[in-house]
């Protein structure tokens, strides 16, 4: 069990009231739908199709507020806009986000899904050396702790894309800033 193993049953158990069984969270994109999606990508001709390698120590990315950005396709600036942006927007192609090291979130590209505003929802293993993706999916991706991804994002209003923060729209967790950095410091994939 990792060091920060207690603090993410503390978060991912408070964080969204509702819950489902990992017997009924089948991943909902399979690796096959992933290589036919993968085929096709926006007008832009962009994709990004997220590989373990691409998580990797959650503090190498940008911090705003309590998540951290990255995007491999050099849209960092892009996504920190509109991280910032009060007004809200939606998020570049190739944005990961990401609270704690074991989740994270994967903009795709405009038509991916419908459902999940094109993003896709990851629940992570993750060690000294590597990352392992346990489930992936756009709308029945179940964290570790059986708490399903898109059913708190989706509490977000549509203006933010589907990021919870404070007034967001979603549920709040109940722990502070201190607790959720603690977490994070704690990624074992970081020096």
């Amino acid at each position: 069990m990792s060091r920060f193993a207690p603090f993410c049953l503390l978060l991912s158990l408070a964080a969204c009231g509702a819950k489902t069984t990992v017997s009924d969270a089948a991943a909902d994109v399979s690796a096959a739908d992933i290589s036919a999606i993968d085929a096709t990508s926006d007008a832009a001709g962009t994709d990004f199709n997220a590989q373990a390698g691409d998580f990797t120590c959650i503090l190498k990315g940008k911090k705003v507020r309590n998540f951290y950005l990255t995007n491999p396709l050099g849209k960092l600036d892009e996504a920190v806009a509109v991280a910032n942006n009060a007004a809200g927007g939606h998020y570049p192609v190739g944005t990961i986000i990401q609270l704690i090291p074991n989740e994270a979130m994967v903009k795709r590209y405009a038509g991916f899904s419908a459902d999940s505003d094109d993003w896709e929802f990851f629940s992570l293993a993750t060690d000294a050396t590597s990352t392992q993706i346990l489930q992936r999916g756009t709308t029945n991706v179940v964290n570790q702790f059986k708490g399903n991804c898109f059913s708190c994002h989706n509490k977000a209003d549509p203006k933010f894309d589907l990021i919870c923060e404070e007034t967001h729209g979603c549920a709040p967790l109940p722990f502070n800033a201190d607790t959720i950095a603690v977490v994070q410091s704690a990624d074992p994939r970081c020096p």
